[in-house]
């Protein structure tokens, strides 16, 4: 970064995510648009795509790769790397909750919610099984309905000003 050369900084995460911490400069295009979104990154500059751990970014840049770009490359052990080395993070003021903390969130009161029910209308404790099987199932297979149906949340939208998305 600190070279002449331009370099675009593309962070995959979600919006939350993102406006809870990200590195100064970089530019929002979720991985679950990037497909559509790939033709908007300048095809001459140098591209870092950057997640959480480096998962997300990986599949990002193999995307990036195979829709025609060259000089593509992975943020080593993402922005987890970044703050363990001492580098800093710009924040929005009023950051929504990260998408996980809002899932346990939301499980943790659908869960109380079958079970008060169930004291008044017995049924209503298959929500709380409901629940329980769907972090399980989320667990095992690392997708997780809940957090994508957050993610669509007004909430989680991007308001009209902070975060910057890929309008290179």
């Amino acid at each position: 970064m600190d070279r002449a050369e331009p370099v675009v900084l593309l962070d995959v995460r979600e919006f939350p995510e993102f406006a809870g911490g990200r590195i100064k400069g970089s530019r929002l295009v979720p991985l679950g648009e990037l497909d559509r979104r790939s033709g908007e990154l300048p095809s001459g500059e140098a591209v870092v795509c950057i997640c959480r751990s480096g998962k997300r970014s990986a599949q990002a840049a193999d995307t990036l790769v195979a829709s025609g770009l060259k000089n593509v490359a992975v943020l080593e052990g993402g922005l987890l790397a970044w703050e363990q080395a001492g580098f800093p993070l710009e924040k929005d003021a009023h950051a929504p909750w990260a998408l996980e903390r809002q899932v346990r969130f939301a499980a943790g009161l659908l869960v109380l919610a079958g079970l008060g029910l169930s004291l008044i209308w017995p049924v209503a404790v298959a929500l709380s099984w409901f629940v329980g099987a769907g972090l399980v199932f989320a667990a095992m297979t690392d997708w997780c309905g809940m957090g994508l149906l957050l993610a669509k949340a007004p909430w989680n939208r991007r308001s009209g000003s902070g975060a910057k998305s890929c309008g290179v």
